[in-house]
């Protein structure tokens, strides 16, 4: 198994996710229909961040997206 490369601004590994959703444009701006949902992952040393779509990861582990 490959080992993690870490965050690629500051190479650090400790990482947590939260799941977000935002609105879109158009009606679903007006109404504030949050449709759009993700997945961010984010170094806990620098910040660094980068959003997944939660439909498109599903079953996926977004860890080794975010480490490369």
């Amino acid at each position: 198994m490959a080992e993690n490369k870490g965050c690629i601004k500051c190479g650090s590994t400790d990482a947590d996710q939260k799941e977000v959703a935002m609105t879109g444009t158009g009606l679903s701006k007006m109404f504030d229909v949050q449709n759009n949902q993700f997945i961010v992952v984010f170094c806990k040393n620098c910040g660094y961040s980068e959003f997944y779509n939660k439909k498109s990861s599903a079953g996926s582990n977004i860890f080794d997206f975010f480490f490369g």
